[in-house]
């Protein structure tokens, strides 16, 4: 997930909102933005993904 926000020029400006990081300012055009927020790798989203993993591997290993 990202925040985009638009600048007073017409530019925009995107954030993940998993991490905080900033993946682009000052970009002209929306496609861009898609192209860079695919782009971006965020620790934050992969440790949260592999911590749900694991707390589901636990969950079945204590019904089994």
């Amino acid at each position: 997930m990202y925040s985009r926000t638009q600048n007073d020029n017409g530019t925009y400006n995107t954030r993940c909102l998993d991490c905080f990081m900033t993946i682009a300012s000052w970009v002209e055009a929306e496609q861009e933005l898609e192209r860079l927020e695919a782009r971006h790798f965020c620790p934050e989203r992969v440790l949260s993904q592999l911590f749900k993993e694991e707390m589901r591997h636990e969950a079945q290993a204590q019904r089994n």
